[in-house]
């Protein structure tokens, strides 16, 4: 991941049609959940003569919005935090710049979700729910084994998800239920 994000604002820095006598500024709108460590910034700030100014702008749909509401007057060099649940608004939008990183090498075909190189993978993961092992121990709960699993009395008021429409965990956990119970069958659970 830090070597994307180096390749990332890179890029960034390569776009400027004029270099400044100092640093260059460079402003990243991310998702209000995004850390990079200071050693990182600070290594990539040196090696560049930038300034990295980080714009946290709500949760990744929210920040999202933001940049397709000033897309044109962008609030930011660089946006970082677009997942695939979101991947298509922000393509439908071309608020991005086409770019083909050496890094592309790096990433297997099947998460190079944009031909035209417009956004860089740089991670995945899986749709989880996390639980209180505490809670259903003390409770003697057994823990759901199956979406199914939640829509039982015993489970009542016990999931708390993300607002899928501003929330790409939300999104993801919306697009999970659609999948293992189709469409219309996800509507009832």
């Amino acid at each position: 991941m830090k070597r994307t994000l180096f390749l990332l604002l890179a890029f960034a820095l390569a776009l400027s049609a004029c270099a400044p006598k100092g640093p260059a500024e460079l402003t990243v709108m991310t998702h209000d959940s995004f850390a990079a460590s200071e050693t990182v910034v600070q290594a990539f700030e040196q090696a560049n003569n930038a300034k990295v100014i980080f714009l946290a702008s709500g949760d990744a749909g929210a920040a999202l919005n933001k940049a397709i509401l000033s897309k044109d007057a962008p609030l930011a060099d660089v946006f970082y935090g677009v997942d695939n649940t979101f991947l298509s608004r922000a393509l439908e939008a071309d608020i991005f710049e086409p770019y083909a990183s050496p890094a592309l090498a790096d990433v297997p075909e099947e998460f190079q979700l944009d031909p035209e190189h417009r956004l860089l993978p740089v991670d995945y993961g899986d749709v989880c729910i996390n639980y209180d092992k505490g809670y259903f121990a003390e409770n003697n709960l057994p823990v759901p084994g199956r979406l199914e699993d939640l829509l039982k009395p015993e489970y009542k008021d016990l999931l708390v998800v993300e607002n899928p429409a501003t929330s790409s965990p939300g999104l993801a956990f919306l697009l999970a239920t659609v999948v293992h119970f189709g469409d219309p069958g996800y509507l009832d659970f």
